[in-house]
């Protein structure tokens, strides 16, 4: 017989389940909440530690742009400044060499009056060397800064010796070893244009092109007006001239001009006398005047005379011929008449050449032309 209790299971507790197993349980029946994840420790100052490191190094190129904006700025205002005061220095000097084309373009002007006058114009122009050396170039340009003072103080050597050279002129005999020895002195002041073109401006405008500055303009500088002025033969006739005017008289020879012809631009129909002539007054109408010297000697400052004979405001004008040799053409050109003009009706135009001194056949100096100024062709 059996005993009784090894047939009894004693089965009152379930074993509890492992550590692996209710993570498993809970996920397989969906009782109860999930447990969120956590970070590993120390990740959230990792990510706060990149996050300023990002915001530095945007900073810093920030910066690095910014302080590259000014530097660029900076050097943008110093060549503005340096051009801006050799802007001033061109001007003056062209100013300069405005007076010295009047001055040997005077009519009557007597020796000691001329001499006077280019003295006065080299202490001008000497001036302006003194003003150059006070600019402070950047330091790219101080090489071509040297070649602008030079081109200044060539200016000042050829005022100062064309003087002293028409002070030798009272003692040459002939008008043309006078002449010569004129245009020599005269070729400084041709160099002088070159020198400011070529080792100035020149070199200056690729020097901004190399630095990426736009918008900076570099001045130019014209001294010589006419450069009729650097030949012999210019010259030549400027020592008759004032020869002429020294003694009393005027040059020997025949002395006067023509009108040869009187166009109306910009269509460029030339006026006829004796005809109706029809002129569209466009916006740009203008009267070109052609004028020869049929004389024997060099004439200066002619005057030339436009009229319109309109009411109830005639039209009247003055344009000036600078310097016309003999056997020269020389063109001067009325503009803006467009808005001044009346229309759809008959006028006059004249034009007349002023006569020049010691001018005896004057029959061809000025004529009439009958116009009638339209809208349209």
């Amino acid at each position: 017989m059996a005993e009784r209790g090894a047939d009894i299971d004693f089965d009152f507790f379930d074993e509890p389940e492992t550590e692996e197993e209710a993570p498993r349980q809970l996920r397989s029946t969906g009782r109860g909440p999930r447990r969120p994840v956590r970070p590993p420790a120390g990740f959230t100052p990792l990510v706060r530690l990149v996050g300023l490191i990002a915001f530095a190094i945007l900073i810093v190129v920030l910066l690095v742009f910014w302080v590259g904006s000014c530097r660029s700025e900076s050097k943008r205002t110093a060549y503005e400044e340096y051009m801006a005061g050799v802007r001033e220095l061109a001007r003056d000097s062209e100013e300069v060499g405005t007076r010295l084309n009047t001055t040997l373009t005077t009519p009557g002007i007597r020796l000691a009056a001329l001499r006077e006058q280019l003295n006065a114009l080299a202490q001008r122009q000497q001036q302006g060397v003194g003003q150059a050396r006070e600019l402070d170039p950047p330091a790219p340009l101080r090489d071509e800064h040297e070649n602008l003072v030079q081109a200044l103080e060539f200016r000042v050597g050829g005022l100062k010796r064309l003087g002293a050279a028409f002070a030798q002129t009272a003692s040459v005999q002939g008008a043309a070893s006078a002449g010569e020895l004129l245009s020599t002195q005269v070729q400084r002041l041709v160099a002088s244009d070159v020198i400011w073109d070529d080792a100035f401006r020149a070199p200056a405008m690729g020097e901004l092109r190399k630095q990426e500055i736009g918008g900076v303009d570099v001045p130019d500088s014209t001294f010589l007006k006419n450069p009729v002025f650097a030949t012999e033969a210019g010259m030549t006739r400027v020592v008759q001239r004032i020869r002429g005017a020294s003694t009393g008289g005027t040059t020997g020879g025949r002395h006067g001009n023509a009108l040869l012809s009187v166009r109306a631009l910009p269509d460029g129909d030339q006026l006829q006398v004796g005809a109706d002539n029809t002129v569209v007054a466009t916006a740009g109408l203008a009267f070109e005047v052609t004028v020869e010297n049929q004389g024997d000697s060099q004439e200066v400052r002619v005057p030339v005379i436009l009229e319109v004979e309109q009411t109830p405001r005639p039209l009247r004008r003055t344009e000036t011929i600078q310097l016309i040799d003999e056997g020269e053409q020389a063109k001067v050109v009325f503009e803006d008449l467009g808005q001044v003009v009346q229309f759809a009706q008959e006028t006059t135009v004249r034009v007349q050449v002023v006569r020049v001194k010691g001018e005896q056949k004057i029959d061809n100096n000025s004529a009439s032309y009958s116009v009638i100024f339209t809208l349209v062709p």
